[in-house]
């Protein structure tokens, strides 16, 4: 089924990603007129609530985390009323026909978000389908985690496609819905001046950095099982290398887009155990301060050892024409001086300086992309200092700035659920990753995982509000590259 769908239902519904994110970005789009007018959305969780009781709990959502100029009362009330609930046990297929019975007729469509642990995929997709919930009218979108590994990957997938065929499967990656991330489509094929030198005739290399300041909060369970390979460099941080590597697509639609990613995601060059210890960097957050705040390390807040990694760093190659011998240094953490997000594109020097004789440092442009906290593009270029020159020339490295806060300074920023829920509501697979490109992820990250086990890598310690362990530093350094900080 193409287009917009009639009904809406969320598992998970009274999780932290719903009260947060899920029921703030819907009442966003509800506000804004964008949701189809009969949607109804149906919560189910294990939790014990009746409508009314669901509605409570989604009004103290919104008025928690819903900035203070969005909260009209006659919205907000006519929101409510879009909203029921009926409680679950996916474990079992005993509760489904209830469920089912509740959310009524789905011939004008389904769409459901699936956010929920990987050991209930398949119990919940036997469910669904033995509810009638998963015909032709009903689309699924998956939140992570989708399996550890290639092979847990493949069999969540292999779950989900019994039922739900790869056009009616939506897999959730959030950072794609994030407007600079879009906007890095827009940057690089929307402007003629980038392309040419987008290559590794014109680029020496790129950084991306993915930089938490927070520890474990409430997410011990399933980091310490993940740790931040899995968790961010295997779906957000391959995401972006994709964006940013990928070919001119022929067009703006789901399958343009996400077959000239899958080319980039299959031609990263596998990481060999025995390139594992020069090529990868594993750390573990010690205590320490972030910002004014005295911290614990992992273990003390884990409540025990453990070889779980908090940091890592990769220097990573793309092996096709465009970006032979151009490094890829990828970079993540937790406890790291500062929350940000931003990918670095360094072009190559000018092949000769005019200015070495009179004095005049040259300094490579630079590319800054940044997603977070501050959404920016920024070009550093080389421009002349103010003056008679008697004493030699003087260069300057200079910002020419996007604000994308500034220049669109009227226009609300969205949550990047808002997106992905209208995409999902509307049918749109755009901003939603295929599954040969997660396993193609897979199959890189467990490349990784399978020389750290071989050559027994342990994290090297780092502290707290540091950027993570010297040999960190050294990946980049040894080829005379700094991080951009």
């Amino acid at each position: 089924m193409t287009g917009a769908v009639g009904k809406l239902l969320l598992f998970g519904a009274t999780g932290d990603l719903s009260r947060r994110m899920l029921i703030p970005s819907l009442f966003g789009l509800h506000a804004d007129g964008l949701l189809p007018p009969g949607l109804t959305i149906t919560g189910t969780a294990r939790s014990e609530h009746d409508d009314a009781g669901f509605r409570e709990f989604a009004a103290a959502a919104l008025d928690e985390f819903l900035p203070a100029d969005r909260k009209d009362a006659e919205q907000i009330a006519s929101f409510l009323q879009r909203l029921q609930y009926q409680a679950l046990d996916a474990s079992t297929l005993d509760g489904f026909p209830a469920l089912a019975e509740k959310i009524g007729d789905v011939s004008n469509g389904l769409a459901i978000f699936l956010s929920t642990a990987p050991s209930l995929f398949e119990p919940t997709i036997k469910g669904l389908e033995s509810a009638g919930l998963a015909g032709e009218t009903v689309r699924i979108s998956l939140e992570k985690p989708l399996g550890h590994d290639l092979a847990s990957s493949c069999e969540i997938n292999d779950a989900v496609a019994a039922a739900f065929p790869e056009e009616r499967t939506f897999r959730i990656d959030h950072y794609l819905g994030k407007e600079t991330v879009q906007n890095i489509l827009a940057l690089r094929f929307g402007n003629s001046l980038f392309e040419p030198v987008w290559n590794a005739r014109g680029i020496d290399h790129v950084q991306i950095t993915i930089a938490e300041t927070v520890g474990l909060e409430d997410r011990a369970g399933y980091y310490e099982g993940a740790g931040a390979l899995r968790d961010m460099v295997q779906n957000h941080i391959l995401q972006l290398v994709a964006l940013i590597a990928m070919e001119p697509p022929a067009r703006f639609d789901g399958t343009a887009i996400r077959d000239e990613k899958v080319k980039v995601l299959r031609s990263l060059r596998p990481i060999d155990p025995k390139d594992a210890g020069h090529l990868t960097v594993t750390g573990q957050y010690g205590a320490g301060a972030v910002g004014e705040k005295v911290v614990k390390s992992y273990a003390d807040e884990l409540g025990r050892s453990s070889t779980t990694e908090t940091f890592v760093a990769i220097k990573a190659h793309v092996d096709n024409w465009r970006w032979q011998g151009v490094p890829f240094y990828l970079r993540t953490g937790k406890r790291l001086p500062a929350r940000q997000s931003e990918i670095a594109i360094q072009f190559k020097p000018v092949p000769h300086s005019i200015f070495a004789d009179r004095g005049g440092q040259l300094q490579s442009n630079t590319l800054v992309i940044r997603l977070q906290p501050e959404e920016y593009v920024r070009l550093l270029v080389m421009a002349k200092q103010p003056g008679l020159d008697r004493d030699g020339i003087r260069l300057r490295e200079v910002p020419l700035n996007l604000s994308l806060d500034t220049e669109f300074a009227g226009t609300r920023r969205r949550i990047a659920y808002e997106r992905l829920l209208l995409d999902l509501i509307e049918g749109d697979p755009t901003l939603f990753v295929r599954r040969d490109e997660v396993e193609a992820q897979w199959r890189w990250i467990d490349g990784i995982r399978a020389g750290w086990e071989a050559n027994d890598v342990k994290p090297k310690p780092y502290p707290s509000g540091s950027w993570g362990p010297s040999a960190g530093i050294a990946l980049t350094e040894r080829d005379g590259v700094t991080w951009t900080e």
